[in-house]
């Protein structure tokens, strides 16, 4: 017989990202945020795999990454407005966490596999920022697609990349609620 857990189903459907623009300080303490972090780890990852980990960016971290976007966006020559937006996810962030992929070989596990298990991570851990009562957001964009950007910024080595920056902190406004899931989009085959 199931034991419903009603609080955690609440959350979970009631859950929402904050946009990263309506996060401010304070963000989470080293200590407020290693329950976060071990929440998110305890993903599924194929038998002790473990196909991630963790930069935690604080201030001083993401002043950095921001004016490294600035010069790689320089570089790239884009356009105002998407060189502006990788700057800002660092420049505006109280607290920035890089969840990283680390593609294992393993004859047992698929890269894709690994792939989705690094993608429920960062769900994870946006959820468990939630539900600590902190705003955050995922985000991704050229910053974190980039190589030579994240092999310079976050020393990532060939068989690593950015899965998602998981941005946290005190949001500032609440973000407007809206109906999920579109039911269109359930099939359901009956049994026989």
């Amino acid at each position: 017989m199931p034991v419903p857990n009603p609080a955690a189903l609440e959350f979970l459907l009631t859950r929402r990202s904050r946009p990263a623009k309506t996060l401010s300080g304070p963000a989470p303490t080293r200590d407020e945020l290693v329950p976060i972090l071990t929440a998110a780890a305890r993903t599924p990852d194929h038998g002790k795999l473990e196909p991630w980990r963790f930069v935690v960016l604080e201030r001083g971290a993401l002043d950095r990454m921001a004016a490294a976007a600035t010069a790689r966006a320089a570089e790239l020559e884009l356009d105002p407005l998407q060189a502006d937006k990788g700057r800002a996810q660092f420049s505006d962030s109280p607290l920035c966490v890089a969840v990283i992929e680390v593609q294992r070989d393993n004859p047992k596990v698929p890269e894709i596999e690994q792939t989705y298990s690094v993608g429920a991570v960062c769900l994870a851990l946006l959820n468990g920022a939630l539900a600590a009562g902190w705003g955050a957001n995922w985000l991704s964009g050229w910053v974190a697609h980039d190589r030579d950007f994240t092999a310079t910024t976050l020393g990532l080595e060939p068989h690593e990349r950015v899965a998602g920056y998981i941005h946290i902190g005190t949001e500032t406004s609440a973000p407007p609620d809206r109906p999920r899931p579109d039911l269109d989009l359930i099939t359901t085959w009956a049994s026989e």
